[in-house]
């Protein structure tokens, strides 16, 4: 009888569902290789375990960047997305010249594609369901897909000589959000401070920073490129205000290491989430470059900058190729998989599909605690490590 029920309904419904859904087997191969990327606190919101960050999209000088390369970037943004990446960390002043803004505006422009892509309509939804029962007739468990969680963008503001208010920021966070077509930002954050230079600014960057979670523009609140003493500085301000700080990001690979590695103990105790932008510092750590082999194009600044980094790197490197070889991973996704051990929330630039899946493969298993002390051992050998950001403060 339930056969005959079940034969009924598959012809009731065979007009209407020509093009199959997409249901898998819960005993069945996954429909993908690629790991589901966690979830970790950053103070009061939670965020992807791991980031992309978006400083190549719009950038002709360091990435050779033109438009012709969106539907490809686009290819590995959804890739991304469909792995459970998250947190996508921007900023006002990304793409070069007349291409400012560009890094935002391809983001709102990926995430409204995106959302159409994976939204059924009810009627799609409702031949799915049948489709679910027919199965279930037969015994057979299925799991339909839901939803992905929505972008969380993380935009960090610039401190232009001429925003010396708070409303400036306030309306560069409006800028942004025009830009991505948004309401809100997960993460408002500042790009550097001026306390090196012109600490007045920095006190209306401070005051800007809280109206603007005070207006609903964001979630929370990070900071880029704060040392220790800048960092608690800020946080107590903010503690006043009743404003929560989420995310320090700093430079925070094995190529800095050796004067980066106090920040953890720092945001422990500021309960913020630590954020390793240039995890594999600018491409370094990937094994793909050597003195014979730099990065394109007489006036790329990373090739002058890795001809000068490489010779004092070479012990790190070789490290990290032989620990790739015994676990079969890549130097990348070792340098990664390192960052992610030491709990932070590493940042990687994605522009093709085969760096998605590289960077994606990062995931999902840990480096064994002997493996990442070698590690540290070797980036604290560096001879010369990468070059500080100029705005990074104590």
């Amino acid at each position: 009888m339930k056969l005959l029920i079940a034969l009924a309904m598959l012809l009731s419904h065979v007009a209407a569902a020509l093009v199959f859904p997409a249901v898998s087997s819960s005993t069945g191969p996954s429909s993908s290789s690629l790991p589901k990327v966690g979830r970790v606190s950053a103070g009061p919101i939670s965020i992807s375990a791991m980031g992309v960050g978006t400083w190549s999209w719009g950038n002709r000088l360091l990435f050779d960047y033109n438009p012709s390369q969106d539907e490809e970037i686009y290819e590995a943004y959804r890739t991304v997305r469909d792995a459970g990446v998250t947190l996508f960390d921007t900023a006002d002043s990304y793409g070069t010249l007349d291409l400012n803004g560009r890094a935002e505006i391809l983001l709102g422009r990926f995430e409204k594609r995106y959302q159409e892509e994976n939204t059924r309509d009810e009627w799609d939804r409702t031949k799915e369901q049948n489709w679910t029962d027919v199965f279930s007739m037969f015994g057979k468990s299925v799991t339909m897909e839901t939803n992905p969680l929505p972008q969380q963008v993380a935009t960090k503001l610039a401190p232009y000589p001429w925003r010396v208010t708070p409303q400036s920021l306030v309306n560069a966070v409006k800028g942004s959000l025009r830009r991505l077509e948004q309401d809100q930002l997960t993460l408002a954050q500042l790009h550097w401070s001026t306390a090196n230079y012109q600490p007045l600014q920095e006190k209306a960057l401070w005051e800007g920073l809280g109206d603007v979670y005070d207006a609903g523009l964001c979630e929370a609140v990070g900071v880029s490129n704060y040392g220790p003493m800048q960092l608690k500085k800020i946080n107590q301000y903010l503690k006043e205000r009743e404003v929560p700080l989420a995310t320090v990001q700093i430079q925070y690979s094995l190529m800095t290491y050796q004067y980066s590695k106090d920040m953890n103990q720092v945001c422990q105790e500021e309960n913020c989430r630590l954020i390793s932008y240039s995890p594999l510092c600018l491409g370094l750590l990937t094994g793909k470059y050597t003195l014979d082999n730099l990065p394109r194009g007489l006036t790329n600044p990373r090739r002058q900058l890795f001809r000068e980094l490489l010779p004092g790197a070479k012990n790190l490197l070789n490290t990290l190729e032989a620990i790739g070889k015994e676990i079969n991973k890549s130097q990348t996704q070792v340098a990664i998989n390192w960052a992610l051990c030491k709990d932070t929330v590493p940042i990687t630039g994605v522009r093709t599909l085969e760096q998605a899946r590289e960077n994606l493969g990062a995931y999902g298993w840990n480096l064994t605690p002997s493996m990442v002390e070698e590690l540290d051992r070797a980036a604290l050998s560096v001879g010369k490590p990468m070059i500080q950001n100029i705005f990074q403060t104590k």
